[in-house]
């Protein structure tokens, strides 16, 4: 039988209290709305359940003290995982958001054994109460999207080797990295903006009014999917601006126009020849500032969001930087430009983020 979820204002004090990371009751009585008495019966509640506990105590102004709670060892802990094509990275946190656990592999192959092993190092951490798995593709809601993306999506989860019973959620990569932009990156200032993730594939998070933009299939920022070219006497192509703009056909320009010369095989590699005044490295990469650039102000003439966030293994150079400022400022209104303050780590901190919501929804509706 399935165990009943915490009462409304139980779960009201245990969501603030896991907002807080710690508090006392007086504070969470604030932070609630509710009568101090209420307060210390929905703790006495929770302790009982293993939901929170007494981590010390606080002087008031008065002298009195007063009693500190975090969550207990009951409320459990989340884990997150960006399933790159290229590494995995995991985050284990507890519901509070404290840092409990990370690792990685340069071999998504090998992923199934790192997230065992992580697996096995928290097993005193109480009930995993949700995993969140942030994947290269659309996330369609239930019912919606094509058959052969629920399947990459369903392998891509499959392949980590996670617990029989696990809660696991999926949620596309840059939507992820626009989820942590906006909690703690260079999003967090802003009620909205667009991450615009430029690397091997581009893609977009769209926030606006503070919350994440999905659309009706799961498919808002799929940019890769714009028109290109849009030219006379040119067709365009489906993901014909990926194809332009991804870090593979940056290097393939960088092999043409120098033969008979060594060329970089990374945009890595690239970028650093720019830096140290190659002349013909300078010069791809402004090109491509323009284009990344002509990019971001189409999405500003239809969201107008205020400030475009470059992330991903290209986007987030800060080389990029004023040329696409100066093109966005060329085409559109004005709009801020900004580099990712998170960088390569972005996604699996907005895979946390989610889980820390999913993992904290699972206790109120009864995971004690």
């Amino acid at each position: 039988m399935a165990k009943p979820g915490l009462g409304d204002r139980a779960g009201e004090v245990f969501a603030a209290l896991a907002a807080a990371g710690q508090a006392t009751r007086p504070q969470l009585a604030v932070a609630c709305g509710l009568s101090k008495p209420t307060v210390s019966l929905v703790m006495a509640e929770l302790e009982s359940a293993g939901l929170a506990e007494r981590s010390g105590s606080s002087a008031g102004a008065t002298g009195r003290t007063a009693a500190v709670y975090r969550l207990g060892p009951r409320a459990g802990y989340v884990l997150a995982v960006d399933r790159g094509s290229t590494q995995v990275a995991l985050r284990a946190t507890r519901l509070d958001g404290e840092l409990l656990d990370e690792d990685q592999t340069p071999r998504p192959a090998s992923a199934a054994a790192t997230v065992q092993a992580m697996l096995r190092r928290g097993s005193g951490r109480g009930p995993l109460r949700a995993v969140v798995v942030a994947v290269s593709d659309v996330v369609s809601p239930p019912g919606r999207g094509e058959p052969a993306i629920t399947a990459r999506v369903r392998d891509a989860v499959t392949s980590l080797g996670l617990p029989a019973g696990a809660a696991v959620h999926t949620e596309n990569n840059v939507n992820c990295a626009a989820i942590a932009e906006l909690a703690e990156g260079a999003g967090r200032d802003h009620d909205s903006f667009v991450f615009l993730q430029v690397g091997v594939a581009i893609g977009a998070g769209v926030v606006l009014g503070r919350q994440l933009v999905r659309g009706v299939s799961g498919a808002a920022g799929e940019v890769a999917r714009l028109a290109y070219p849009w030219a006379d006497g040119q067709p365009p192509v489906r993901e014909g601006l990926e194809a332009h703009l991804g870090s593979r056909a940056l290097l393939r320009r960088a092999r043409e126009r120098r033969p008979g010369r060594p060329a970089p095989r990374t945009a890595a590699a690239l970028f650093a020849l720019a830096e140290k005044g190659d002349a013909l490295a300078r010069e791809l990469v402004a090109e491509h500032a323009e284009a990344v650039g002509n990019l971001a102000a189409s999405i500003c003439a239809v969201l107008d969001p205020g400030l475009v966030v470059l992330g991903g293994g290209v986007g987030r150079n800060r080389l990029l930087l004023p040329g696409v400022a100066a093109t966005v400022g060329r085409l559109s209104w004005p709009t801020e430009v900004a580099v990712s303050e998170l960088g390569a780590r972005a996604t699996v901190l907005g895979a946390a983020h989610l889980a820390r919501e999913k993992g904290i929804r699972a206790v109120l509706a009864g995971g004690r």
